[in-house]
């Protein structure tokens, strides 16, 4: 209780920057605080745009109103606020216990150190993706596909049913035509392969999301909210055609724009450096030849 309090104590901040102490101690109290306000403000970004960020409203309006009390002077409400902030903690670890799970899954995509990599072929399968998906946005078919990245998407591989095959256009077309047993649900492509279709998707929570995106719209926002997969959407009431990933949205792509995407994503670094130098060196030789 002792601990907790000292933060709103003004005695405790002004000891902090105290002139007489060490440039050091200062400049750790000055990392301290910085630390804290980046933590602070990762966590209102990630609640930004959610139902939580409602309740984090009241309780930063909870805390306003305890300092208040201290500096009027209300023993017992202060009293009474401190024994709720001192115990709230738990509670608010189980109640938000699903929030808190997205965000430390949100932490763990941010690095690959443990992320085993899955091998795919070097042009992505783009060519497959660019042309089914412009075959079914002319015709206003609903499409979601999911392409796993590092991170393993076999607890939602889990819900679909199991195909194995090669990625070709003719076969995702096919899947998404309407009315066939296979279009409801999403396809997860996993390596070089179409591993499941059919599958259930997690559906994001945020409410800012505009009523002309649909279920397959939330779908594919919330599975890149809980993993590093990249998902493409074709609506099927305007045929546009959209990507999330890593928590972004892009809605109604041009057709150029998916493809530096999906080139950008998918396509190997190291073949995208050999293109790169190939084109350097072609340079260079033509600059020798017209040298000469």
């Amino acid at each position: 209780m002792t601990d907790f309090n000292q933060f709103f104590n003004l005695e405790f901040w002004q000891k902090i920057f105290e002139l007489n102490e060490s440039p050091l101690r200062i400049a750790i109290a000055i990392l301290d605080i910085a630390i804290i306000s980046f933590f602070l403000y990762q966590a209102i970004r990630f609640v930004q745009g959610t139902k939580l960020m409602t309740l984090v409203r009241g309780v930063i309006i909870f805390i306003f109103i305890r300092i208040i009390a201290g500096l009027i002077g209300l023993t017992t409400v202060e009293w009474l606020l401190n024994q709720v902030i001192t115990y709230g903690v738990i509670a608010g670890v189980i109640i938000f216990q699903p929030e808190i799970r997205r965000a430390l899954e949100s932490l763990g995509r941010t690095t690959t150190l443990f992320t085993p990599t899955r091998k795919s072929s070097p042009d992505g399968h783009i060519s497959a993706y660019e042309k089914s998906f412009a075959y079914m946005s002319e015709r206003k078919i609903g499409a979601l596909i999911a392409i796993e990245q590092g991170q393993n998407l076999n607890e939602f591989v889990s819900t679909g049913i199991c195909l194995d095959a090669d990625i070709t256009s003719e076969l995702l077309i096919n899947i998404f035509i309407p009315n066939t047993p296979l279009h409801d649900g999403a396809v997860i492509v996993q390596g070089n392969k179409i591993a499941v279709t059919s599958a259930y998707l997690p559906l994001t929570e945020k409410s800012g999301i505009s009523k002309q995106f649909g279920t397959r719209h939330r779908a594919a926002i919330g599975l890149s909210e809980v993993s590093d997969a990249l998902i493409l959407v074709v609506s099927e009431e305007t045929g546009g055609i959209s990507i999330a990933h890593n928590g972004e949205f892009f809605a109604d792509i041009s057709k150029e724009k998916f493809h530096d995407i999906l080139v950008a994503i998918l396509v190997p670094k190291v073949e995208k450096n050999e293109k790169g130098t190939g084109k350097n060196r072609k340079n260079k030789a033509g600059g020798k030849k017209n040298g000469k």
